[in-house]
């Protein structure tokens, strides 16, 4: 393939950043989601250590950060649901629903 300002560069099946394929984006949002829930949960517990001593400007902020990853976390999960809808319009298209169920080898009456 050559692009505009006439390099060539080689056609390739291989995702070479998690962002490459649709499968790759969807481990990436998973994989921030999860990091998300961790973080949380952290500041849940600092934000009771807060109240615990009365740092109220302190507890003030760490319910902002909440707030603000409980939004993050609904973009996240509403990214997870684009990127499962998209893998299936994918196999739709492609037909591989219909490859995948034929790769699966069937049990014989004997096994």
């Amino acid at each position: 393939m050559h692009a505009a300002d006439g390099r060539a560069y080689p056609l390739s099946n291989q995702a070479e950043t998690p962002f490459d394929s649709i499968e790759g984006s969807h481990e990436y949002v998973a994989m921030l989601a999860e990091a998300l829930d961790e973080a949380r949960r952290e500041v849940e517990e600092e934000v009771a250590i807060a109240e615990r001593e009365h740092a109220d400007r302190r507890k003030e902020a760490l319910l902002l950060v909440s707030f603000n990853l409980a939004k993050l976390n609904l973009h996240i999960t509403s990214s997870r649901r684009i990127l499962n809808d998209l893998r299936t319009l994918r196999r739709l298209l492609l037909a591989e629903r219909g490859l995948l169920v034929k790769e699966i080898p069937t049990a014989t009456a004997g096994d």
